[in-house]
């Protein structure tokens, strides 16, 4: 259940996906929190250089396995703007951190994908637990989705 700490983690997550966008970026962001609640780690995409693989929950499987013991990987809490791309889920599921809550699903990313017109994407997105089962997956979050769906139009000259 997403609670008002969550929903805290999930709004910085969103506003580092509008700092991605206001620097030419795909909208999306993260946070990484420690099962204490500290904020450990924080990006957004970075992938307008054309490296496709500068996710930020990508960089922060990256930066967990080189920062974190296993079991505060297993602890921690990861909150993003977006559903984990297939990609990033891995990373995650191979850096065996917990918990992931995301304001948007990769479903509706789809569906205001077709609604706009835009080309699929290069890989087919997939639920976070078809490629990690057993992490413990919550959202999306609605009035957050609303506030991604707005960032991703005006990313996609839609809005």
């Amino acid at each position: 259940m997403v609670d008002e700490t969550d929903l805290r983690h999930l709004r910085r997550a969103v506003e580092l996906a509008a700092v991605a966008l206001e620097k030419g970026d795909e909208p999306f962001g993260s946070v990484l929190v420690g099962a204490d609640g500290e904020v450990l780690f924080e990006d957004h995409n970075h992938v307008a250089g054309g490296d496709g693989t500068r996710h930020p929950e990508f960089a922060i499987a990256r930066w967990s396995a080189n920062h974190m013991s296993p079991e505060e990987r297993a602890e921690a809490t990861v909150y993003t703007s977006g559903e984990h791309c297939p990609m990033c889920a891995a990373a995650h599921g191979w850096a065996g951190l917990g918990r992931i809550v995301y304001a948007s699903s990769s479903a509706q990313l789809v569906s205001w994908s077709k609604e706009w017109g835009l080309p699929p994407a290069p890989v087919r997105a997939l639920p976070i637990n078809e490629v990690v089962p057993g992490v413990t997956v919550e959202g999306p979050v609605d009035f957050l989705a609303q506030e991604v769906r707005a960032l991703q139009a005006r990313f996609h000259g839609r809005g």
